[in-house]
């Protein structure tokens, strides 16, 4: 295979619980944001970086996943059963399979807007030097997580409650990693959570980098009601659209007299004639009420 190409995974292999009962039929990746999926949307940023590949893993409803990523001109979907392979899995695989020409992370449930290429570049150029890292995280300053703990050599050195140095420069992970070909081949078989490996390369000298300029970029994890509204309003300002405007799925039929603002309406929502319906998400068999206009937020991964 040709590996002059960047590969990115996208992981779409969540189970969506906090958005049910609306992933109840759709995976969360493939939920729709005004005009397009998170999946979709992820994929043409990556896209922007120049010559790529694009992955992504698939677990619940995976045949939707599968679908779409042969719609979007994906390189494959790996789907996961009977068991989800956490992250280091998937990163695992990929280099198994013979994928070479490093690796770019991405979240299937993150509305953001990195400048991709230029992490790429930085994480690269990292990795160039003399025992440079061979592992990038891309970090935002996010106080309600903020577990990272980056040291005054820009590398990861602990993550709260979990390991290592308790001081340094506070900041949550993006869910962006880069991995060179050489630290995806020290990725052990069987290891699922990433944050091992992570550990394993600090206790290795081998430290991942820290990315920490674009900590002020738009970042929301829309695995939550207050989230996906959030990742609404900010595709809406990206299209250049007000942000309090109703969004209706394509094909849901609303009643006569019916005013919505700032709502999102999927289909199977029950509405009545003449109803007011404002700062609500609204689908079948759900309706959740939800006020806040956030700008950046996440709530949690």
């Amino acid at each position: 295979m040709d590996n002059s190409s960047l590969n990115v995974l996208i992981l779409a292999a969540g189970l969506g619980t906090r958005l049910r009962p609306l992933t109840n039929d759709v995976p969360k990746p493939l939920v729709p944001v005004v005009d397009a999926s998170i999946l979709d949307l992820q994929a043409r940023k990556a896209r922007a970086i120049g010559n790529v590949r694009l992955h992504a893993n698939a677990h619940y409803l995976a045949e939707q996943v599968v679908e779409a990523g042969k719609a979007l001109g994906f390189e494959k979907v790996w789907v996961e059963q009977p068991e989800i392979l956490g992250t280091a899995g998937p990163l695992r695989r990929i280099y198994a399979e013979g994928y070479r020409g490093g690796l770019l992370v991405m979240n299937g449930d993150a509305y953001c807007n990195f400048d991709l290429r230029a992490f790429v570049n930085n994480a690269q150029a990292q990795a160039a030097r003399p025992d440079g890292p061979q592992v990038a995280l891309l970090a935002v300053d996010f106080p309600k997580v903020n577990t990272f703990r980056v040291g005054a050599d820009g590398r990861l050195a602990g993550i709260a409650g979990r390991f290592g140095e308790t001081s340094g420069t506070p900041a949550t992970f993006s869910g962006v990693s880069w991995y060179s070909d050489a630290a995806l081949s020290r990725i052990r078989e069987g290891e699922s959570d990433i944050r091992e490996f992570w550990k394993q390369e600090i206790a290795a000298g081998r430290a991942p980098f820290v990315d920490m300029t674009q900590q002020r970029a738009t970042w929301i994890d829309m695995g939550s009601p207050e989230g996906l509204m959030a990742a609404v309003e900010a595709r809406l300002k990206e299209l250049g659209r007000d942000v309090n405007e109703a969004v209706i799925e394509p094909g849901v039929k609303i009643p006569a007299g019916v005013t919505i603002r700032h709502s999102v309406i999927y289909a199977g929502a029950e509405i009545a004639e003449g109803e007011t319906v404002e700062n609500e998400i609204r689908g079948k068999g759900f309706k959740w009420t939800v006020l806040c206009h956030p700008e950046r937020r996440t709530e949690g991964s």
